[in-house]
C-alpha cells in the first residue's frame, strides 16, 4: 500500500494544468483553464482543469477527478502504476516513504499462501490419508475441513522445501518459520512434518501462520532428517513474524466475524478443534486463543466485531478452573462483560457440541455465570463461612488477579465484591491482595527489545475515515468486482479518498477481497465492513445497490458543479449583456439540471410499495 499521505503530496506537486496540457488544447478561462474533452467527441469546450482544486471535470460527459485518474483514464494505466509514474516525474519517492518492512510482509504472505495451498492439497491425495482418517475420528467433515483450509504436511523431510526451493522463496520461507537450514549438512528441512496442518487466518481470511497438530508420531523418526525434530509437541505452532502477532490474532474470526455481529456476543474456546468443532455443529460465533494470554489486541479485535459479551466455554476439569483465573486479570482489567460456561467433567467444547450438538450448546452457554461470581466459588467456595486459612488462601490466588486492576472504579468494585464474597472489609482488602512484588510488565516484541534504541521518527497523519457513501462503492466492487463494468456513470472517478482507490484498485486487478482489505489502514477497513453489512448478498439485489450508489455519487458531483455555475454566473447589479462564457455555462447548466432530475428520478420508487433505495449510514 502506497501511504496515503504520499499520494497526497504528489497531487500537491503535479501542475495539473501541464500534465493534462500535453494531450489536450486548453486555453485560460479566468483561474481555470478550459479545451475540449479527451474522453469524448465535442465541438464546442467543456471540460474544465481547475489547478486551485487539483481537479479537472467535463459538462458534457460528467468525466472528472484529479492527476492520478487523469493518467489512468486517458493513458489506460492501473491506479498503482499511475501514481508510481506521477512520483517519478515530481520527485516523490514512494519506496522510502513506504513502511520499511512492506516488502517483507509482502514476501511472508506470498510464501504463506503457498504452503496453505501446498498443505491443503497434499490432505485430499494419498499422503493425506492418515490425516483424513484421524479428522473423520473427530467427527470433522469434508465440508468443514475446505471450510477451515485445513492441510497436511507428511514426513517427506523436505517436500515443501524444495517447493520453495524452485519458487525462489527460500529466504522467505525461513523467515516465516516454515523451513529451517540443516545443522549438520546442506540444504533445508521442513519445520512442520506428520502434522495436520491448521491454517490461522487474519480476519480477512488470508492465511498468516500455521498450527500443527501431531498424527501418526510413530512414523515421524524413520525417514525424517536426523537434525529436526523427531515427534516433538502434540501441537507445534508458527513463529511469529511481521504478519502474525499471537497476541493480535483470534483463530476462527475469518468464520465467526458475521455471527459475532449478528450476536453481538462471541463465545472464547482454548483450542483450535474446539472452535472447529463448535462452527461444525452450526455455533458459528466460536474463536479460539493462539496463545494461553488474552490481551488487549484480542479484546479490541473483538470490539471491532462488535463483540458486547464474552462467553469463556472452557474444560470442566482443573485445568479450566485455571484457566477462568488465567484469563480473569485482563478481561476485568478491561472491563469486559465477561460470562463463564464450564463443561460436565471430563468433556471439552468438541466432544460435548459432538454429542449434544447446538441445543445442547446452547442451553449451557443460558446458564454461564458471570466471570466474578464464578471465580469467587471457584477460590472460596464456602464464602464468608469459610475458615481463616481458606480465606488467606484464597486471597493468595486472587492476587495474580488483583495486581492487574488499574486503580480506580474498576479495582474499588473488585474489591467490594470481593469483601462481599469473603465477609471481610474492602479497605483491608487492597493492602492483602497486594503483590509481594512488582508484577512484570508484559514482554515485548523482538522488535521493541527492552534496551533497544529506536530512532525518532515522525508518525504520518492518521487515515481520514472515507466518505459512507465512496465506502458502499467500494464494499459493492468488493464483493461483485464484475459490477464495476456496470457503472452508468463512471461513479469510481468521484472518489475522493485515496486509500479507497488503492483499495479499489486491488479487488479489480483481480486479488479478491482478503488482499485488498489486508493492508488498508484501519478507518478504512472498519468503513468498508460497516458498508459490507449493509449490502444484499448478491444477485439482481446487489447490482441494483451498486447502480444506486453511482447515481447518489454522480447525483451529489452533479450538484457540485450546479453551484459552481451558479456562483460563476451570478451577474453584478446593472449588468446588461452576458459574456460568451457565461452563455455556455448557462447552457451547461440546462443540461444538468436535466441530468439531476434524469437521475432523481431514477433514485424514487418505481411505485408505491417499491423498497426504498439503500441508504448508507
Amino acid at each position: 500500500m502506497i501511504p496515503e499521505h504520499k499520494i497526497e503530496e504528489i497531487l500537491e506537486r503535479v501542475d495539473l494544468v501541464s500534465l493534462i496540457s500535453r494531450h489536450v488544447e486548453l486555453k485560460k478561462a479566468g483561474r481555470e483553464f478550459k479545451g475540449r474533452c479527451p474522453f469524448h467527441q465535442e465541438k464546442t469546450p467543456s471540460f474544465y482543469v481547475v489547478p486551485e482544486k487539483r481537479f479537472y471535470f467535463c459538462h458534457g460527459c460528467r468525466a472528472s477527478g484529479d492527476a492520478v485518474s487523469f493518467v489512468q483514464r486517458y493513458l489506460g494505466k492501473t491506479f498503482v502504476d499511475a501514481v508510481k509514474d506521477l512520483a517519478r516525474e515530481v520527485g516523490v519517492d514512494i519506496e522510502a516513504a513506504q513502511d520499511p518492512s512492506a516488502r517483507e510482509r509482502q514476501q511472508l504472505k506470498e510464501v504463506t499462501d503457498l504452503a496453505a495451498e501446498h498443505f491443503r492439497a497434499l490432505l485430499w491425495q494419498d499422503e493425506g490419508r492418515a490425516a483424513r482418517t484421524y479428522l473423520a475420528s473427530r467427527g470433522v467433515s469434508e465440508e468443514t475441513a475446505h471450510a477451515f483450509g485445513l492441510g497436511w504436511a507428511p514426513n517427506a523431510w523436505s517436500l515443501l522445501a524444495d517447493k520453495v526451493n524452485r519458487s525462489g522463496m527460500m529466504d522467505w520461507a525461513v523467515k516465516a518459520g516454515l523451513v529451517q537450514r540443516r545443522q549438520n549438512a546442506d540444504g533445508y528441512y521442513d519445520f512442520f512434518r506428520s502434522r495436520l496442518m491448521v491454517p490461522i487466518r487474519a480476519p480477512e481470511g488470508r492465511p498468516i501462520a500455521f498450527g500443527g497438530r501431531l498424527v501418526g508420531a510413530e512414523e515421524s523418526a524413520k525417514d525424517g532428517p536426523k537434525d529436526g525434530p523427531k515427534d516433538g509437541p502434540k501441537y507445534l505452532n508458527s513463529k511469529e513474524s511481521l504478519l502474525y502477532n499471537k497476541s493480535e490474532t483470534l483463530y476462527g474470526m475469518d468464520q465467526a466475524r458475521d455471527e459475532i455481529r449478528r450476536r453481538k456476543a462471541a463465545i472464547l474456546v482454548e483450542g483450535y478443534f474446539d472452535c472447529i468443532g463448535l462452527h461444525q455443529v452450526g455455533v458459528r460465533h466460536a474463536v479460539a486463543l493462539c496463545s494461553t494470554a488474552i490481551t488487549p489486541g484480542h479484546l479490541q479485535l473483538l470490539r471491532r466485531a462488535e463483540a458486547q459479551q464474552l462467553l469463556l466455554l472452557l474444560d470442566g476439569d482443573q485445568a479450566g478452573l485455571n484457566a477462568v483465573e488465567r484469563l480473569a486479570g485482563p478481561l476485568l482489567a478491561a472491563g469486559a462483560a465477561a460470562r463463564v460456561a464450564l463443561l460436565p467433567h471430563g468433556d471439552d467444547p468438541d466432544t460435548f457440541a459432538r454429542r449434544e450438538g447446538v441445543d445442547g450448546v446452547e442451553r449451557l452457554l443460558q446458564g454461564a455465570q458471570p466471570l466474578t461470581s464464578h471465580l469467587f466459588a471457584s477460590v472460596l467456595p464456602q464464602g464468608a463461612q469459610a475458615s481463616f486459612e481458606e480465606k488467606m488462601a484464597a486471597i493468595e490466588r486472587l492476587k495474580p488477579v488483583a495486581a492487574q486492576l488499574p486503580m480506580g472504579l474498576v479495582r474499588s468494585a473488585f474489591l467490594n465484591a470481593v469483601g462481599a464474597h469473603f465477609g471481610l472489609p474492602p479497605g483491608d482488602l487492597e493492602g492483602a491482595l497486594r503483590p509481594a512484588r512488582p508484577v512484570p510488565k508484559p514482554s515485548q516484541s523482538p522488535a521493541a527489545a527492552p534496551g533497544a534504541q529506536r530512532p525518532a521518527a515522525a508518525r504520518p497523519a492518521p487515515v481520514r475515515p472515507p466518505d459512507a457513501l465512496e465506502a458502499l462503492y467500494v464494499a459493492t466492487v468488493l464483493r461483485e468486482p464484475r459490477l464495476i463494468t456496470r457503472d452508468p456513470y463512471r461513479a469510481c472517478d468521484e472518489l475522493s479518498h485515496t486509500s479507497l482507490r488503492m483499495v479499489l484498485a486491488h479487488a479489480t486487478a483481480g486479488n479478491g477481497t482478503e488482499d485488498a482489505l489486508f493492508e488498508a489502514p484501519e478507518p478504512v477497513k472498519r468503513a468498508i465492513e460497516v458498508a459490507l453489512r449493509q449490502l444484499p448478498e448478491g444477485g439482481a439485489a446487489l447490482e441494483q445497490a451498486f447502480l444506486t450508489v453511482c447515481r447518489k455519487l454522480t447525483l451529489r458531483r452533479v450538484e457540485e458543479q450546479l453551484r459552481y455555475i451558479e456562483k460563476a454566473t451570478r451577474q453584478t447589479p446593472g449588468a446588461s449583456e452576458l459574456t460568451e462564457e457565461t452563455k455556455r455555462l448557462l447552457v451547461e447548466r440546462t443540461a444538468l439540471v436535466a441530468l439531476q432530475k434524469r437521475i432523481k428520478d431514477e433514485l424514487r420508487p418505481s411505485a408505491p410499495g417499491t423498497k426504498a433505495p439503500l441508504q448508507p449510514v
